[in-house]
C-alpha cells in the first residue's frame, strides 16, 4: 500500500524513492511484522487463554512428559503470526502484484483449514481434529485453483514448466501433470511443517530460514539482471513475494519470543498448515519446488519419518523408530527438549546452506 501511494510522488519528494526499492520495502515488512507480533502477541495470548482453560489437548500415545510440561498451553497462535503477516505484507508490498495475491490468499486458506482443525480439537477435547480426507481435500482444492492461478499469470516461456535444479537450461514441460504437481508440493510442505510442529519452538525456526532463503530466490529471479548471471529462470514480478517471506521471518521471529521452551503458547495448526502451504506457493512461483525440498529438509526428514514408520508397521508390524514423527524418537531416546530443539536448527541450516548453494552450481 505504502509503495502504490508513496512511490508515484518520488519525482517530486526524492526520498520516497527509497519505497522503490524492493531492499527497503523487504526491511520494512521484516520490522513492522516483529513489532506488530510483539504489540498483540500478549493480548492474543491472554485472550486465548481465557477461551481455552485446559489448554491443547495432548496425544495421549506420545511422550509421557508431554501430558505434565505442555498441558494448558493454548494453541492457535498462529493467529498471531497471520495477523503480523498479512498487515505487513499489505503496507509493504505492491497491491498491484498478482503473486503477492495469490501466496497471501492461500496462506489464509490453508490457515483457516488450521483454524477449522484446532477448533475441533479444543471443542471435542481430543487430538484428532479434523478427518484428514477433509484436510486433504479442502488443501487440494486450494492447490489447484492456485496452481490455476500462477499457470494464467506466468510467462508463456515458464507456464506449466518444471524447473530443475544444477540445469540451467532444463525445463520439464509438465502439461496437465503439472496442476497435481503442484498440488503434492503445496500440500506436502504444508503438512510437513505440521507434522514438525511437535516441540516448543521446533517448527517455527526451520519456517523463518526457509522464508528467509526464498526471500532472496524471490528477489533473484525477479530481476532480469541477477537471473541471467545465476542462470535461473527469470520470473517477471516474482521479487515481490521477497516483501511477504520479509513479513514471515519478522513475525516468526516475533512468535519464537513467545513460543521458545517453556512456550507461552503452540502455533497450531492454525499457522504450521498455513507457513507451510504459503512457501510451497512461493516455491512454485518462483520454480524453485524441488529446491523447496533442500532448504526445508528438515520438513522433509519429519515428513519421511511418519511414511516410513507407518508403512513399516502395516508391512512387517515392526516399527522402525521408537516414536514418529522423528523428532519424538529422539526424546524417547533420552534427549532433552531444548537439545532436540537446537540440534535440528542446526540440521534446518545446513539444509537451507545446501539450497542457496543450488542457485550458483549450474
Amino acid at each position: 500500500m505504502l509503495y502504490n501511494l508513496l512511490a508515484p510522488l518520488a519525482k517530486q519528494y526524492d526520498i520516497l524513492n527509497l519505497f522503490r526499492y524492493l531492499t527497503f520495502r523487504s526491511g520494512g515488512a521484516v520490522f513492522t511484522a516483529l513489532i506488530l507480533s510483539f504489540i498483540i502477541g500478549p493480548k492474543i495470548i491472554r485472550w486465548l487463554k481465557s477461551k481455552q482453560a485446559e489448554g491443547q489437548p495432548i496425544r495421549l500415545d506420545g511422550p509421557e512428559s508431554h501430558l505434565v510440561t505442555k498441558k494448558g498451553t493454548p494453541t492457535m497462535g498462529g493467529s498471531m503470526i497471520l495477523l503480523a503477516v498479512s498487515i505487513s505484507t499489505l503496507l509493504w508490498a505492491d497491491l498491484t502484484n498478482v503473486y503477492v495475491w495469490i501466496v497471501l490468499l492461500v496462506t489464509l486458506a490453508f490457515g483457516f483449514i488450521g483454524f477449522i482443525d484446532d477448533f475441533l480439537k479444543l471443542t471435542k477435547r481430543n487430538s484428532k481434529g479434523l478427518s484428514s480426507r477433509r484436510k486433504l481435500v479442502a488443501q487440494a482444492m486450494i492447490s489447484i485453483v492456485a496452481a490455476l492461478a500462477i499457470q494464467y499469470v506466468a510467462p508463456p516461456a515458464l507456464a506449466g514448466q518444471i524447473a530443475v535444479p544444477f540445469f540451467k537450461h532444463i525445463l520439464i514441460d509438465a502439461g496437465i501433470l503439472y496442476f497435481p504437481f503442484v498440488m503434492i508440493v503445496m500440500i506436502g510442505a504444508s503438512n510437513a511443517v505440521n507434522l514438525t510442529d511437535g516441540l516448543d519452538g521446533l517448527a517455527i525456526v526451520p519456517i523463518m530460514i526457509v522464508a528467509g532463503c526464498f526471500a532472496l530466490i524471490a528477489y533473484l529471479v525477479g530481476n532480469h539482471v541477477f537471473a541471467d548471471y545465476l542462470q535461473v529462470h527469470y520470473v517477471p514480478g516474482a521479487g515481490e513475494l521477497a516483501v511477504f517471506c520479509s513479513a514471515l521471518v519478522g513475525a516468526s521471529l516475533g512468535f519464537l519470543w513467545f513460543n521458545a521452551p517453556p512456550a507461552q503458547v503452540f502455533m497450531g495448526d492454525t499457522g504450521s498448515l498455513a507457513f507451510g502451504g504459503s512457501l510451497g506457493a512461493i516455491s512454485v512461483v518462483t520454480r524453485h519446488e524441488f529446491v523447496l525440498a533442500i532448504i526445508g529438509g528438515l520438513f522433509v526428514v519429519e515428513a519421511v519419518s511418519v511414511i516410513i514408520q507407518v508403512a513399516s508397521y502395516k508391512m512387517t508390524g515392526k516399527r522402525i523408530f521408537r516414536m514418529a514423527p522423528i523428532h519424538h524418537h529422539f526424546e524417547k531416546l533420552g534427549w532433552k527438549e531444548p537439545t532436540i530443539v537446537i540440534r535440528f536448527w542446526i540440521v534446518a541450516c545446513i539444509f537451507a546452506l545446501l539450497g542457496l548453494a543450488t542457485l550458483k552450481l549450474r
